[in-house]
């Protein structure tokens, strides 16, 4: 009995980990990514140096806003904090109209409040977004796909905990250069070790759409969607502007005393409606970081006064467990110490699903006909494994020397810079579908090698903040950068030439066979 069960849970643990594994592979990658993602995007903006203090830059941001959008509807303004240095600005045209371009409603600022000239990139937040939103594919779509894959991966983490029964015993033996065993033993240490965080991460990445794929609940209950959002999170009543002018309050003491309404957590950013008007209104929402639910409280001050009038309602039990998960998930309330092991347990992640694909097609080499002359289905896992564990991480690399090598007054200039992650991702899998599989593995993989070990180099040769520069300067954002992207180099390089010992070997197999068969 038990053993059927165990053979059942095989079956389902192989399957549902190959037929979304190559999307699941680019989901745990940027996922991964994104714990650092405005690490990320500060180096991919060069520009932008040093640190800034929130209060000075918030009410630097008030000047600029006065006089770039006095009649705005509402403004909003994050400042910077620990892990930036600008503060970023939007706000809401006072006529209506939509932008006709991107950008041209919000803005980058320094502490002073002037514009930063900085080149145009969506840097870590590309990479955060793609991780459930996709790319080139309607929002909605890419989240339903996403949503399936997820569940697809929890199915696969609970059937390969039941039919790996000396799974925890596999997890001490890591064995080079055994071929089948190898590749186990990877697929079974990276899935073992940091266990609870794949099961943590996949239950609560299906909890934050939760109500997109289970609307039921909602639609049983409410006649429309906004009167369940106007019992869950309150109603906030629009005013009009009353046409009567009256200066901001000074957005100094409303932070501090936001701040002190938390016990003294950051404020992440700000909300004023109806700036310069006697119906102004100040929102202020705690920063994420400052507990492990996502959905921070807010504070709301009269513009005119300063004085608080108001906060966010009360969680229930549900709505809070539902901001701790996600809270969870994102992990923006982890110190550096616990955002490392946040990317190296979903750097695990990435390599336990890659190994898994491999796997997949190194088990049933054996078991085919003629090895020499697999089946379609067996030659398409294996050119879109290429294509994938080869292709993206290349088209990562490729997306931060874009950043560098991009003229950077060129139009759309963002758009480029992620065009070339899929071009690069496009061309490697052709070159997959062209090339021997033998060939393909070591030629992709040392490509990879070398695009990633290039980033330094290129941001060496490109700015001011070199990874000799930045040492001495004690600039560890940009040495941390630059020395992950060797490490990658150096685990992939080490990858190829596995491969390629592996395709010099095979050959010397199959000659000493028939000589080993007349000695018997």
């Amino acid at each position: 009995m038990k053993e059927g069960l165990r053979q059942s849970m095989a079956l389902l643990h192989t399957w549902t980990g190959l037929l979304l594994g190559w999307l699941l592979f680019a989901m745990f990658a940027t996922g991964t990514s994104a714990y650092f993602q405005d690490e990320i995007t500060r180096w991919m903006q060069p520009e932008i140096t040093g640190s800034a203090d929130p209060v000075a830059s918030a009410e630097g941001a008030v000047r600029f806003l006065q006089r770039t959008a006095p009649d705005a509807v509402s403004w909003y303004i994050s400042p910077p904090n620990s892990r930036s240095a600008t503060t970023q600005v939007y706000w809401q045209p006072g006529d209506g109209k939509k932008p006709a371009r991107r950008g041209e409603t919000s803005a980058v600022l320094d502490q002073s409040g002037k514009e930063v000239s900085t080149r145009e990139t969506r840097g870590g937040f590309f990479l955060y977004r793609f991780h459930f939103d996709l790319h080139y594919m309607p929002v909605i779509w890419a989240r339903y796909l996403v949503g399936v894959a997820a569940m697809f991966m929890l199915v696969a983490i609970l059937s390969g905990i039941i039919t790996h029964k000396k799974i925890f015993t596999d997890f001490f033996m890591l064995r080079f250069g055994k071929g089948q065993r190898s590749w186990l033993d990877a697929h079974n240490v990276t899935a073992v070790i940091a266990l609870p965080f794949h099961l943590m991460i996949t239950f609560t990445g299906l909890v934050t759409l939760a109500v997109l794929y289970m609307p039921w609940g909602i639609a049983a209950n409410y006649a429309q969607t906004s009167t369940y959002q106007e019992a869950v999170f309150g109603k906030t009543e629009e005013v009009a502007r009353s046409g009567q002018p009256a200066p901001l309050a000074a957005l100094g003491p409303v932070m501090q005393s936001a701040s002190a309404h938390w016990g003294g957590k950051r404020v992440g950013y700000l909300r004023v409606t109806n700036p310069g008007d006697t119906t102004a209104m100040i929102s202020v929402t705690r920063a994420p970081e400052g507990a492990i639910g996502s959905r921070g409280e807010e504070v709301t001050f009269n513009g005119v006064t300063g004085k608080p009038v108001g906060q966010s309602m009360a969680k229930g039990a549900a709505l809070a467990t539902e901001s701790v998960m996600i809270g969870l998930h994102a992990g923006r309330f982890a110190e550096y110490g616990l955002r490392w092991l946040y990317f190296l347990s979903g750097l695990g992640g990435t390599i336990m699903v890659g190994s898994g694909l491999v796997l997949w097609t190194v088990k049933r080499r054996t078991k085919l006909p003629d090895p020499s002359r697999p089946h379609f289905g067996f030659r398409l896992v294996e050119k879109l494994n290429i294509a994938t564990i080869a292709g993206f991480p290349a088209g990562i690399a490729a997306y931060f020397l874009a950043n560098r090598l991009l003229p950077l007054d060129l139009a759309e200039r963002a758009d480029h810079e992620i065009n070339s992650l899929f071009l690069t991702w496009l061309a490697v899998f052709v070159w997959a579908l062209v090339r021997p599989s033998a060939r393909a593995w070591p030629e992709m993989l040392g490509l990879v090698a070398v695009l990633f070990a290039a980033v330094p180099l290129v941001n060496a040769f490109t700015t001011a903040r070199g990874l000799p520069a930045s040492l001495l300067a004690g600039d560890w954002l940009f040495v941390s950068f630059d020395l992950v992207m060797l490490a990658l180099a150096a685990g992939f390089a080490k990858g190829a030439h596995k491969a390629t010992r592996k395709r010099v070997e095979a050959p010397r197999t199959t000659r000493r066979k028939p000589q080993e068969a007349m000695t018997a």
